[in-house]
């Protein structure tokens, strides 16, 4: 295994993401069949308006990672693995070939309009950087009450942690981690506590929905970032799809088995590069990049030689 293509979560959305792919058959085929299936143009979920909708969110980076992932493929052919982070996980299963965009699309916006309704406003996910899960664990168990609940939702890099929950209570533990040293506070795009105990009850309606979807095995390997191991059962992928919205995402943990397993290529589909600098500093040995960023004909190039190392 050499190549991982790996797809953003929520958050790295920009306005004009859609607009931006590639203008190739095979996209513009894929914007259609998104449009099709949804009753209504996708290309206008990127508009600074919509994108304050997390279901335009949600659906827009669906169909943003498996357009270009498409058209990459059919210029480079396949990569070996996939991994994505929340909402990513989506658009990796139908690389995969677990489900279909159609199913994944409808899922999707499901699981978006649970989630916003569930939680219309007062909460939302906080970016602490600098400080390790080990600090930032007891500040948060500090400030966690029932009325007032905040938890930590991201490990995407040791010292790089997000926490999920009541607006306030976010405010008190990113104070209290600036104390501690944290350099950094950034508050996620994200209008909903994602990957907390608060979401378990639109996971489970949503669950619902999913056993209804007919899933394949993975013909890539696939990677949960929410378990952090690889998954080939069917019936495991479909489980974690219905329910990462809740868990959290152990994304250090999940690169880690990848590159362990020989990933060596890391290509980060739009519209994000947040998770290329990632992986960028926790493996100097590999080659990251964003495909947002970066040629086409030199990702290709870049997948030909790693396709050489494979043998």
């Amino acid at each position: 295994m050499r190549t991982l293509f790996t797809f953003p979560g929520q958050g790295a959305q920009r306005e004009g993401m859609l607009r931006a792919l590639p203008s190739v058959p095979i996209v513009r085929e894929t914007l259609t069949e998104a449009s099709d299936t949804l009753a209504r143009d996708v290309s206008m979920l990127d508009t600074a308006a919509a994108l304050r909708s997390s279901t335009a969110v949600q659906i827009a980076l669906l169909v943003a990672g498996v357009a270009m992932s498409r058209h990459l493929v059919d210029v480079a052919g396949p990569p070996d693995a996939v991994a994505g982070l929340s909402i990513g996980a989506y658009p990796a299963a139908v690389v995969a070939g677990v489900l279909s965009l159609a199913d994944a699309l409808h899922l999707v916006e499901r699981r978006a309009r649970s989630m916003e309704a569930a939680f219309p406003s007062g909460y939302g996910m906080t970016a602490i950087l600098g400080l390790e899960l080990s600090a930032l664990s007891p500040l948060v168990a500090q400030i966690h009450t029932i009325d007032s609940s905040v938890y930590i939702a991201n490990v995407n890099a040791p010292t790089q942690l997000v926490i999920a929950g009541e607006a306030s209570a976010m405010s008190r533990v990113a104070a209290l981690a600036q104390a501690r040293g944290a350099h950094g506070i950034r508050p996620v795009a994200i209008s909903v506590p994602s990957h907390c105990e608060l979401l378990d009850a639109p996971a489970a309606e949503l669950a619902k929905a999913v056993a209804q979807v007919p899933m394949k095995p993975p013909r890539l390997h696939l990677f949960s970032a929410s378990l952090g191991r690889e998954l080939r059962d069917p019936a495991r992928i479909a489980n974690d799809l219905a329910h990462n919205m809740a868990r959290r995402v152990l994304w250090h943990d999940t690169t880690t088995l990848a590159f362990e397993r020989g990933a060596r290529l890391f290509i980060e589909l739009p519209p994000g590069n947040v998770l290329t600098k990632l992986a960028a500093v926790a493996f100097p040995e590999a080659r990251c990049v964003a495909a947002t960023d970066t040629r086409i004909d030199t990702l290709a190039a870049l997948m030909q030689r790693e396709r050489e190392v494979r043998g």
